[in-house]
């Protein structure tokens, strides 16, 4: 896909300046909301995400595809898409998380936010929130006392926002496509990543705790054998954490 960078200063959150686009009819797909600074950057369930000026990778991507996406596809694309970009910059431990958090050594380098508001089947939309901490050498006190972080100079890697963006762009536009054109192939490679093949997991369910043995993973859910041999399937949309045990 073609993507089309509109760069700004400082902003409350990409995010919200694609989302104002689209709500004044000028959001093209393929727009990217680029920042130096964001005031209010969000990530999944509402946590904030730290900001600093010219510090990290601040965008967000606006897709208007002609039919609706599946959100979970585009979640598992761009995962991929950030993963392979930090590898490629030279962070080859990243891993991913469920469901797109890039760790190394369980410090959260990037996340993922994708998001829709008001979805109309004959007019779908979606934004496509990143953020990559790539220079920044130390963290809000706050931020540090709910999670470990790191960036790409902790990791001792000399690498410019600038190239993190062409690294990670590179990667994207076949990433969302597949999301968009071809979602199931994804699952394998999302597999592969996360490293879930096998493994017991814990899952939360809606409001339900299941325990089982990683069976596959398609976009119609995840699929666990149960200690007593039975196989439970989570719908991706249900599914709130999986955690390995």
């Amino acid at each position: 896909m073609q993507f089309h960078a509109i760069e700004h200063d400082v902003v409350d959150s990409t995010s919200e300046r694609a989302f104002a686009a689209l709500a004044a009819g000028v959001a093209r797909h393929g727009d990217v909301h680029i920042a130096r600074e964001q005031t209010a950057g969000r990530g999944r369930r509402g946590a904030s995400w730290a900001s600093a000026r010219d510090a990290g990778l601040y965008m967000s991507v606006v897709l208007r595809p002609a039919r609706p996406a599946n959100p979970a596809a585009l979640t598992i694309g761009a995962g991929l898409a950030v993963l392979e970009a930090v590898r490629d910059a030279g962070a080859r431990d990243a891993r991913l998380k469920w469901p797109n958090d890039v760790l190394v050594d369980g410090a959260k380098l990037a996340g993922i936010l994708v998001e829709t508001r008001g979805l109309d089947p004959a007019a779908p939309h979606y934004v496509v929130g990143i953020g990559i901490n790539v220079r920044q050498r130390e963290f809000p006190p706050e931020l540090l006392a709910q999670r470990a972080v790191t960036s790409l100079a902790l990791c001792g890697l000399d690498c410019t926002v600038s190239r993190a963006r062409e690294l990670l762009l590179e990667r994207l536009a076949g990433r969302l496509e597949q999301a968009l054109d071809e979602a199931p192939r994804l699952c394998g490679d999302y597999v592969a990543a996360t490293e879930l093949g096998g493994r017991l997991l814990e899952l939360e369910c809606g409001d339900e705790h299941v325990c089982g043995v990683f069976v596959e993973l398609t976009l119609r859910g995840l699929l666990v054998r149960t200690g007593d041999g039975v196989e439970r399937r989570c719908a991706l949309e249900h599914l709130r954490a999986v955690r390995t045990v």
